[in-house]
C-alpha cells in the first residue's frame, strides 16, 4: 500500500444541524480484525517455571511467567492485542490507515506481528540506540523503523499526522486498553496457577501490565500485592514516592522499563511497593539466570531487574518469618540483546560494571545468603513499613 502524506486545509464552519458518518465506520473490517485478534491471533496462556530456592528459604517459592513464549516473543504481545482492539472499537483505526507506535522495541515487534497478519501498514518510532536485533525483527515483520535521538512520543505523533495514521500511544493507553475484569490475561492466569500468590514483581515500561494485574487482584478479592522495581534514572520511583507525576529524570539504561517521565499508564495507587535497582545488579542477575541452563530461562535485562527485586521481596519475607510465593515475568529472550547486554564491551561503554554483583546473585541461589558488594550500601529503611501498604 502506498501512503500519501496528508494535506491540511482550514475547516469551514458547518451550517447544517444534522450530519451522519463524519467518521468512517467500516464495521465489517473492524469486526473481522477484532475477531481475529481475539481468535486465531489471540495471546497464548504461558507456563510458570519455578526457580528452586535454597533451604534457608524453606516455605518460599519463586515463579517466572514465561511471557517470552508468546508468538511475537515477549509479554508485549498481550499489550499489542489490547491496544489494537481498543483502537479498532474506538473508531480510531480504520481500513487503510497505518499504525504508528513509539517503542524501545518489544511493543513495536508485537504490534508489527499483528499488523502484518491484519494487513495494516506499521511505523515504529524507536530510540536510535535500540538493539539491532529488535530493529531487524520489526523490519522482518514488515514494519518501517524510524530511529530518532529525541522524544520518541512527540516524533511518533508527527509521523502519524504526516501519513494520516493512528498513533497507538502505549504510554497513554496501556492501562485503559487492558481488560482486567475478565478471566483472560496475565492476572487471571497467574491467580489460577497460584491462587495464594503473595507478590507480583515487574518493572514498568508503560506500567500497564502491573496495573492490570493489580486491578484484577482487587476486583476478584485476591490479597496479591504488586511490587514495581525501577532501574536507575527512571522517573517512576520518585514520582510514586513523592506522589508527584511531574518528576523527570534522565531515563533508564535497562531497555524496556523505566522512563524519563511518569507516563499516564503508570497508576501509582495500584503499586504496593517499589524497589530501585542498580543497572549493574539487573545485568548480573540476567547473566546468572542465563548461566543456569537447567532452569530454561535465558532473559533480557528487564527480566534481570524483575528477578533481582523478587529476591529482595523474598528476603524480606524470610526476615519476617513469612511463607508464600512471589512471581515475576520472563519478558523476552536473550537473543534480542546479543550485541548489547550480553556484550561486555558494550556494557563497559555504557559504564555498567556488573561483575561485582555476580557473586552476590550466585551465592543467593546457592545458599540463600545476601551479601551485596561493598560499593552498594543498602538503601536506608523507610520510617514506616512498606509491608502493610
Amino acid at each position: 500500500m502506498t501512503l500519501v502524506e496528508r494535506t491540511t486545509e482550514k475547516p469551514q464552519l458547518v451550517e447544517r444541524d444534522d450530519e451522519s458518518d463524519v467518521y468512517p465506520d467500516d464495521r465489517r473490517w473492524v469486526v473481522d480484525c477484532v475477531q481475529r485478534i481475539r481468535g486465531d491471533l489471540a495471546p497464548v496462556a504461558t507456563e510458570l517455571t519455578e526457580i528452586p530456592l535454597p533451604p534457608r528459604l524453606n516455605g518460599l517459592r519463586l515463579y517466572v511467567k514465561r511471557e517470552a513464549d508468546q508468538p511475537s516473543g515477549s509479554h508485549k504481545h498481550r499489550l499489542a492485542a489490547a491496544l489494537l482492539v481498543h483502537a479498532l472499537v474506538s473508531g480510531w483505526l480504520t481500513r487503510g490507515r497505518p499504525v504508528v507506535e513509539a517503542s524501545s522495541g518489544s511493543t513495536a515487534i508485537s504490534e508489527a506481528w499483528y499488523c502484518q497478519r491484519l494487513g495494516i501498514p506499521f511505523y515504529a518510532v524507536v530510540p536510535d540506540n535500540t538493539s539491532r536485533e529488535k530493529k531487524a525483527a520489526i523490519a522482518e515483520l514488515g514494519g518501517t523503523v524510524v530511529p530518532v535521538s529525541g522524544d520518541i512520543v512527540a516524533y511518533a505523533r508527527r509521523v502519524a499526522n504526516r501519513y494520516g495514521g493512528h498513533f497507538l500511544d502505549q504510554f497513554s493507553y496501556a492501562e485503559r486498553a487492558y481488560d482486567w475484569r475478565g478471566d483472560e490475561g496475565l492476572g487471571p492466569e497467574l491467580l489460577r496457577a497460584v491462587p495464594d500468590l503473595d507478590w507480583f514483581v515487574m518493572g514498568a515500561g508503560t506500567g500497564g501490565t502491573a496495573t492490570s494485574v493489580a486491578r484484577h487482584a482487587r476486583y476478584t478479592g485476591s490479597e496479591l500485592r504488586v511490587c514495581v522495581p525501577d532501574p536507575e534514572h527512571s522517573a517512576y520511583f520518585d514520582g510514586w514516592y513523592w506522589r508527584d507525576p511531574t518528576i523527570t529524570d534522565r531515563g533508564s539504561h535497562i531497555e524496556g522499563i523505566g522512563r524519563p517521565r511518569v507516563e499516564a499508564s503508570f497508576v501509582p495507587s495500584t503499586v504496593n511497593r517499589m524497589i530501585r535497582v542498580h543497572d549493574a545488579a539487573s545485568v548480573a542477575t540476567m547473566r546468572v539466570l542465563h548461566e543456569r541452563r537447567e532452569w530454561g530461562i535465558s532473559p533480557g535485562p528487564s527480566t534481570g531487574t524483575g528477578v533481582f527485586a523478587a529476591i529482595r521481596v523474598l528476603l524480606g519475607m524470610r526476615d519476617q518469618e513469612q511463607s508464600g510465593s512471589v512471581a515475576t515475568v520472563l519478558c523476552d529472550a536473550a537473543s534480542r540483546y546479543t550485541n548489547e547486554y550480553y556484550n561486555d564491551q558494550w556494557l563497559a561503554d555504557q559504564g555498567i560494571d556488573y561483575q561485582p554483583w555476580l557473586p552476590t546473585i550466585r551465592n543467593f541461589f546457592a545458599t540463600g545468603d545476601w551479601t551485596p558488594p561493598e560499593p552498594f550500601l543498602p538503601v536506608p529503611r523507610p520510617l514506616v513499613t512498606l509491608w502493610n501498604m
